[in-house]
């Protein structure tokens, strides 16, 4: 595999010298509000040359360390199985080599593929979900595969009280109905998440974070804003955290950069996606 040749700062390492491992699944076909969300992956690649490889906030610098960075797979928009099956053989192909991968999306559906994959390896796989939506429904206007039921089909993977959700403040009665009895949420904040960490210790885990956690007034360039989300630094902080435990794939998703002209959002996704990195070498 060769690494692509448009990067993500400081992501210019070989394939078999990197642990982490980048890469895009620009996917937007099921999006209910507003698409754009394909053209995230390519404008965090663009626009990270804005930003530093060091980290203040870690003292870690990106040079220091080996990440690859795979490109973007190219996805057919019509069909969702069809998507969602390249990047489960994308990122399978990735586990097998014992590398973290780390999908930047596109769309929350694109969560599940790497899901699928990151279940046949860990069988005992738990996912942490900072979002502002639950993502829940059985099925959305007829369609069982959408980003709007993304977690209640990775639920049918990992079964009862392996999915953990923070910053949810959107959804339908029926989600949070369902939520109190097969999975747990914590909604609005963070306020939970020691806990939690406590209890995944010892388990694989997958985090997954749709950037529309963040409160629109920090991160207006999502199709779907909700008010009332948290902060850079709320999200910082329990990332940090979270990826203490055994983290064996991660993704970030629902940039979409149209809707922030003032590139103050995809700023934001590239300053994380830093982090974020440098978390997990």
């Amino acid at each position: 595999m060769n690494r692509n040749i448009h990067t993500f700062i400081g992501c210019e390492a070989e394939y078999e010298d990197s642990k982490l491992v980048i890469f895009g699944a620009p996917f937007d076909s099921t999006t209910s509000y507003r698409p754009g969300t394909r053209f995230a992956s390519a404008a965090i690649r663009n626009e990270s040359y804005g930003i530093e490889t060091y980290s203040p906030y870690q003292d870690k610098d990106l040079l220091d360390y080996s990440v690859f960075d795979g490109g973007d797979l190219e996805l057919p928009f019509g069909n969702p199985e069809r998507a969602l099956a390249m990047i489960e053989e994308f990122s399978l192909n990735l586990l097998k080599d014992k590398k973290l991968p780390i999908m930047l999306g596109g769309e929350h559906l694109v969560t599940l593929g790497m899901v699928r994959s990151a279940v046949l390896m860990h069988p005992n796989l738990h996912i942490i979900h900072f979002d502002a939506h639950a993502d829940l429904r059985d099925d959305y206007l007829g369609v069982t595969l959408s980003h709007a039921t993304v977690m209640r089909r990775c639920y049918d993977l990992v079964g009862d009280k392996k999915i953990f959700q923070f910053g949810i403040r959107s959804g339908d009665r029926e989600e949070f109905t369902w939520a109190k009895e097969h999975i747990t949420t914590c909604k609005f904040n963070f306020d939970t998440l020691e806990d939690v960490l406590e209890e995944l210790k010892d388990v694989p885990v997958y985090i997954t974070v749709d950037l529309d956690v963040l409160d629109p007034s920090v991160f207006p360039g999502t199709g779907t804003p909700e008010a009332g989300g948290v902060t850079f630094m709320d999200l910082f902080n329990a990332l940090k955290k979270a990826t203490k435990l055994n983290v064996v794939a991660f993704d970030m998703n629902e940039l979409s950069p149209v809707y922030d002209q003032s590139g103050a959002s995809t700023a934001l996704a590239c300053k994380l996606l830093r982090e974020i990195l440098l978390m997990l070498v």
